[in-house]
């Protein structure tokens, strides 16, 4: 695909996302609102992006004013009419849930609305991940360049809906990506790194280079047999636990917007839970059984190998 095609299916992606969006506001509008519970988190400032969180603050709605701050959130794909501080490279979350009644007829609909703007999600997501045909590091240029403002993450984030459960708690999730790696595949990676001859501050190219062949190396003088994993840490990020008597069943999901709960009436409607502030001093970790040691290999890349390396 040419890059005119592609900045054309990006544009009429997002405009079908957006009068999906609209669509989805008024039905909801349109529906009895039962009872919702939001939770603002502090936005992220240009440049904090990435620096640790140890502390979040939470302002809690509930009522109408929860499902109007849900619905506008639904809708913010642009970073508009909003302060020049704050990133748009940060996803804007708002845990919570909404729960509407709906009969059979209103279920279908929106249950049919939420797959349509879920699959146009996924296609701008592909969009720009893979037909861009173009590297990481140029896609935040490349999507700023034809569509101002826009918050990826919060565009491709899946919009979540459930037929009455019986209580959804609310929660923080500390955890790693973890991904096994073999070692030609992560030789590949750095070879190709090396062809690049890209320089990477505060290095110059030759600098660069040699810190690159360093790595090659200390993969390579590792025995055949050592395990890589790839261990990256992610950032503390709000949950849903979700709970359903009849199954007997809880089922623990990602929360960076409002859930979507649909009740048949109102003598059906789950408890909702709070979300406390989060503070990182006082996290209490779950036991877990000790797990294989691992040594850290490559930092910038957090790569992990079984073997204890020498220094």
């Amino acid at each position: 695909m040419s890059r005119y095609d592609t900045v054309e299916q990006l544009h009429r992606c997002v405009a079908d996302l957006e009068q999906g969006l609209e669509a989805l506001k008024q039905q909801i509008l349109s529906m009895r609102l039962l009872t919702a519970r939001v939770f603002e988190l502090p936005e992220v400032e240009k440049g904090k992006e990435h620096d640790p969180l140890t502390q979040i603050k939470v302002e809690q709605l509930t009522g109408q004013a929860a499902s109007d701050r849900a619905l506008a959130h639904y809708s913010r794909l642009f970073m508009q009419h909003q302060s020049e501080k704050i990133s748009t490279k940060a996803a804007v979350r708002l845990p919570g849930a909404v729960c509407l009644e709906a009969d059979s007829t209103q279920s279908a609909l929106l249950h049919q609305q939420v797959a349509e703007i879920n699959q146009l999600k996924q296609r701008l997501e592909q969009i720009i991940t893979v037909e861009s045909g173009l590297p990481s590091e140029e896609r935040f240029e490349f999507v700023h360049r034809h569509l101002r403002g826009l918050i990826t993450l919060n565009a491709y984030r899946s919009l979540t809906l459930l037929e009455a459960p019986d209580s959804v708690r609310f929660g923080w999730a500390n955890k790693h990506i973890i991904k096994n790696i073999s070692r030609d595949e992560m030789l590949a990676t750095l070879e190709k790194s090396l062809k690049a001859g890209r320089a990477v501050a505060p290095w110059t190219r030759e600098q660069w280079a040699g810190r690159v062949a360093g790595e090659i190396e200390a993969i390579t003088s590792l025995p055949a047999s050592a395990a890589l994993k790839i261990k990256r840490p992610v950032k503390v990020q709000p949950i849903a636990r979700v709970w359903n008597s009849s199954t007997q069943k809880q089922t623990q999901l990602a929360c960076p917007s409002p859930l979507l709960v649909l009740c048949p009436d109102a003598n059906s409607v789950p408890k909702l839970g709070e979300l406390l502030n989060y503070d990182a001093a006082n996290v209490t970790h779950r036991y877990k059984p000790d797990a294989q040691p691992l040594y850290l290999l490559i930092p910038r890349l957090h790569l992990y190998t079984d073997r204890l390396v020498q220094g």
